[in-house]
């Protein structure tokens, strides 16, 4: 009798701990696992914005999977998906074909444009190791640049920022910690740069506690930091960027980081989405088919207590990834899913070197001690995916 085939598709948050889980704790010869992945690492998304202003090596942010994953347990395949047959259950990748009883989405998150003309052609944006490599290495030539035109441009070293949620936040965060260094560097006084933060809601980080709004906001213009509030980004063009009033603002380098949306490829694949994720049932399994189940940014969850979706972060997709590895070998073996429902312990924002804000429970957090809780928070994951010797070879060791 043949073993059941459970298929991963991506290797995020999501996609990585569901295959731990189950590594950990499927029988032997019980249920036959493949992993399908388009790099052969998976890579923190949550520290993206470190490399992508200069702060942090990328490579600091890969974690190889075959030194995670047992190899003689699950099987890892390094292809790009291309389309999902739910009907027929078969994944179409690039160089082939793959077949299952059970299926994982986990494919990840594309940046949300809002219909915003230009800004997928004209904006960078925090995605992938590749996406924070080309942000580093353009802001870097901006400056290198400036002084070496026949006209010194300041859009050179104007830096436009859309969005100040999390990831925008931490960005311009990293962004005020790196610019005094380029600026020592290739000669060019401090003065001269510009990191303007454009958020359409009346306040950045919407939604979060006030007073560390006002700690984050008032640390970052201490900095030299920008916020333009309550101010809409119409259009992203080659050399800057058009706001709500018909407003120019020039600029050679734009960041978006205002939103995001799941995998395009859960939708054309004919699976029910909105805005490219699905809303999942308790068990985290699709509405249509009992044996497809959602992780990561391709799930929508409902916080009943508000009736809103919760956010698509690593924290959940983590905790969910828990649920789905239970309720996978549940399916196997016979038994009923199990409902999940999100436990949120707290949320930290990083503000650069040192400085973060978060809320753990009703304990409101700043500088240094948030900061170093975002590292043991950081940690923990690491020793969640690989235990003690991913922590020390890929943790943030030094807390203060």
């Amino acid at each position: 009798m043949s073993r059941p085939k459970i298929a991963i598709l991506g290797a995020g948050y999501g996609g990585m701990m569901t295959a731990v889980r189950l590594q950990k704790e499927m029988g032997t010869n019980e249920v036959e696992v493949t992993l399908v992945n388009k790099h052969d690492y998976h890579y923190q998304t949550t520290w993206l914005h470190e490399p992508a202003a200069g702060t942090m090596h990328h490579d600091k942010t890969r974690i190889m999977i075959n030194e995670v994953i047992d190899t003689n347990k699950i099987k890892f395949v390094q292809d790009t998906v291309v389309e999902v047959k739910p009907d027929e259950k078969r994944v179409i990748l690039k160089n082939g074909e793959l077949e299952y009883d059970y299926l994982v989405l986990s494919l990840g998150f594309e940046p949300a444009t809002f219909g915003i003309k230009g800004l997928k052609e004209n904006a960078f944006s925090i995605r992938s190791v590749d996406s924070v490599r080309k942000i580093r290495e353009h802001i870097e030539y901006q400056f290198a640049s400036y002084n070496n035109e026949p006209e010194r441009r300041d859009d050179l070293l104007t830096i436009i920022v859309g969005g100040a949620g999390f990831t925008g936040i931490e960005f311009v965060g990293e962004l005020a910690e790196r610019v005094p260094e380029l600026c020592k560097e290739f000669d060019i006084d401090r003065d001269r740069v510009r990191i303007i933060n454009v958020e359409a809601s009346p306040t950045v980080l919407p939604g979060f506690d006030e007073e560390l709004v006002e700690y984050a906001m008032n640390l970052l213009e201490r900095k030299g930091v920008e916020f333009r509030t309550n101010t809409m980004i119409k259009e992203v063009m080659e050399d800057g960027v058009v706001l709500g009033e018909d407003e120019v603002v020039k600029s050679a380098t734009v960041v978006w980081t205002g939103g995001v949306q799941g995998n395009s490829i859960v939708a054309d694949s004919g699976f029910e989405t909105n805005r490219g994720r699905v809303p999942v049932r308790k068990d985290q399994r699709t509405p249509d088919y009992d044996n497809v189940f959602v992780v990561g940014d391709c799930a929508l969850i409902i916080n009943e207590e508000i009736d809103r979706p919760f956010p698509p972060t690593a924290q959940i997709a983590i905790q969910a990834a828990g649920a789905v590895s239970k309720n996978l070998l549940n399916l196997v073996r016979g038994k009923e899913t199990e409902g999940f429902v999100p436990d949120i312990k707290g949320t930290v924002a990083s503000l650069g070197k040192g400085e973060a804000i978060g809320k753990v429970g009703n304990k409101k957090l700043y500088g240094t001690t948030a900061s170093a809780m975002k590292k043991v928070i950081d940690n923990r994951y690491l020793f969640m995916l690989g235990g003690p010797g991913l922590v020390w070879k890929k943790g943030k060791l030094k807390l203060f």
